[in-house]
């Protein structure tokens, strides 16, 4: 992948919707969630602040992170679906 997160901005692999509910019914495409899970690809360098020093991202490729349903910018990649967030947008990481 050639997509670079730029300033405090994370790519994240949306994971897929949920084909089935618990009971097991067959959910439609109409009908599936957005998906709100993922695993981070890619981090940017952090955000600057007024004096000009670079605040660390605390996320690293490799983690599972939970964001808003609505949060960031969708973007598919040789058919790979992707979204863009900013570190504040991610609600949760997974362990």
């Amino acid at each position: 992948m050639k997509l670079k997160p730029l300033a405090d901005r994370v790519i994240v692999k949306q994971s897929e919707a949920e084909e089935k509910t618990a009971s097991g019914i067959v959910l439609p495409d109409s009908a599936k969630e957005k998906p709100t899970k993922g695993k981070v690809v890619s981090v940017g360098p952090g955000k600057l602040d007024d004096k000009g020093k670079r605040h660390e991202i605390g996320l690293r490729s490799g983690d599972v992170v939970y964001y808003g349903k609505y949060s960031g910018t969708e973007v598919e990649i040789n058919s790979e679906k992707f979204v863009i967030l900013r570190e504040s947008d991610i609600l949760g990481v997974l362990e």
